[in-house]
């Protein structure tokens, strides 16, 4: 590779962790239908096994804007005292790929007859590519961009906690636990491509409303990293019949969301959310769109 070429990658992936620090994690509008993903406490709440599939496409409009794309399972052990679970996920950002993937053990114990607390590790590998050809700096034909892929592999960890019962939830979890440095070369600057620690603070309620055939279920989350101000999400939740639901949340900053979806026979389930970019961004993109599958299975 060129000297100026990897100088330039490296420039613009310094410059792109100082500004998005707030990226670092990928978002998920619909969180509160796969709480797994955010926080490894949540596995083996439920009694059956979880598997997930999120797709999420942000920013519809601008090249190369963010996509992510989750897959996980989660489940509690045969004395289900203990909860199991992984994740594997990738995010492409303009010519930044990061895939990650973690395991994830959680310990359920009793704190009264109507409250249990969750306490949860998560450890894996994340990989960090640069594709250099997506930069489009210089002639494609030059056979010095042939192989101008850099790409570097840390570890990963996560923490978290819930606090529960059948009613309602309070968590809080801490991605980037390691706080690990991204470094493709001994010239690239490691106090830019720190990964910092991010805090998640979330909470949730359940009102079932039997009368009406509906359940009403309220939810917020709190994200913050530094140097990042707080966001804060709220939203809600309707669900007739634990079928077909509905919903809406603003994220501060962000967006606002509509989102939709539908359970069949408590085992298969579909969501789909839209939104609404409130940010100066709103200008060139057309929205985002995220799209949720999940199977529920007992586990034999």
């Amino acid at each position: 590779m060129k000297p100026y070429l990897k100088y330039l990658i490296i420039t613009f992936i310094a410059t792109s962790f100082k500004g998005i620090k707030a990226q670092q994690i990928p978002i998920y509008s619909q969180f509160f239908m796969n709480k797994y993903v955010n926080n490894p406490a949540f596995a083996g709440i439920s009694p059956k096994f979880e598997v997930s599939s999120n797709h999420r496409y942000q920013w519809v409009g601008i090249t190369d804007a963010p996509r992510t794309y989750t897959l996980s399972l989660n489940g509690p052990t045969k004395s289900l005292k203990n909860g199991l679970g992984a994740v594997l996920y990738t995010d492409h950002v303009g010519p930044t790929i990061r895939t990650g993937m973690q395991v994830s053990y959680a310990y359920h114990l009793n704190v009264n007859e109507k409250m249990k607390l969750s306490l949860s590790l998560s450890g894996g590998l994340l990989e960090w590519k640069i594709d250099g050809h997506k930069l489009n700096l210089t002639d494609q034909n030059d056979p010095a961009l042939i192989d101008n892929v850099m790409r570097t592999l840390v570890p990963d960890a996560k923490f978290g906690f819930v606090l529960y019962s059948d009613d309602w939830h309070f968590g809080v979890a801490a991605p980037n636990l390691l706080q690990n440095k991204i470094n493709f070369s001994n010239s690239t600057n490691s106090d830019l491509n720190k990964l910092e620690d991010h805090y998640l603070v979330h909470g949730g309620y359940n009102l079932e409303l039997p009368e009406q055939n509906l359940s009403l279920s309220p939810y917020a989350m709190i994200r913050y990293v530094s140097p990042a101000p707080l966001q804060l999400e709220i939203g809600s939740k309707v669900e007739w019949k634990n079928t077909a639901w509905a919903g809406l949340s603003y994220r501060t900053g962000d967006a606002a969301s509509l989102l939709i979806g539908y359970t069949y026979k408590n085992s298969l389930s579909f969501g789909y959310s839209y939104d609404f970019t409130t940010s100066n961004i709103s200008k060139y993109s057309t929205g985002t769109h995220e799209i949720l599958f999940s199977v529920l299975f007992q586990k034999k």
